[in-house]
């Protein structure tokens, strides 16, 4: 019986751990779509970021990229109709004329409702979408994302938590056993 409380206390203490570096080695090695071969870019993404501020793209896709109404473009999604959504024609065409109910999502008008933006202007944007995707380091985690992640954090402490306290309620309650019999034998 002792063994099989020392086999459980083990497992427990190796497999979470175990359990938690598995997820977090997922987490880091998931990737987005690789950037479009060649490197040529359809344009200047400096004059790109200014224009993708200025110009309401934000209110859909995020100031750093991130999504929320509209598709996260760094890393980007993937949609259905595509499978490089970092070509610069995709991106040129999907900023040009727009896109409707594709994965999931709404409607996006064609120029991002800015019906301003020049054929120039549409080629800086998506020249500055393929950059920001060419950019190693962190990323910015989208909505989905950082709620998954909260939710999955605050579960884990409270299990271990609760772990913790378990395995001190039972110390405990050993310690005070011990004492009473040490006690009512003197």
């Amino acid at each position: 019986m002792a063994t099989r409380r020392w086999v459980l206390r083990a497992v427990i203490a190796l497999g979470v751990p175990v359990l938690l570096l598995s997820w977090t080695l997922v987490a880091v090695s998931a990737q987005g779509p690789s950037p479009s071969p060649g490197g040529k870019l359809p344009g200047d993404p400096a004059k790109g970021a200014q224009l993708f501020s200025s110009s309401g793209c934000t209110s859909c896709h995020g100031a750093s990229l991130e999504g929320g109404v509209g598709p996260r473009l760094n890393p980007i999604v993937t949609l259905p109709d595509t499978k490089n959504p970092l070509d610069p024609n995709y991106l040129i065409d999907t900023i040009t004329n727009g896109k409707s109910g594709v994965g999931g999502y709404g409607t996006m008008p064609a120029k991002g409702g800015n019906s301003s933006l020049t054929d120039q202007d549409i080629r800086d944007i998506a020249a500055f979408i393929i950059q920001s995707n060419q950019q190693k380091g962190p990323q910015a985690l989208g909505p989905v994302e950082l709620a998954r992640s909260n939710v999955f954090w605050i579960a884990t402490t409270i299990f271990l938590l609760v772990v913790v306290t378990w395995l001190l309620a039972r110390y405990n309650m050993r310690w005070v056993a011990r004492r009473a019999r040490n006690r009512g034998g003197s």
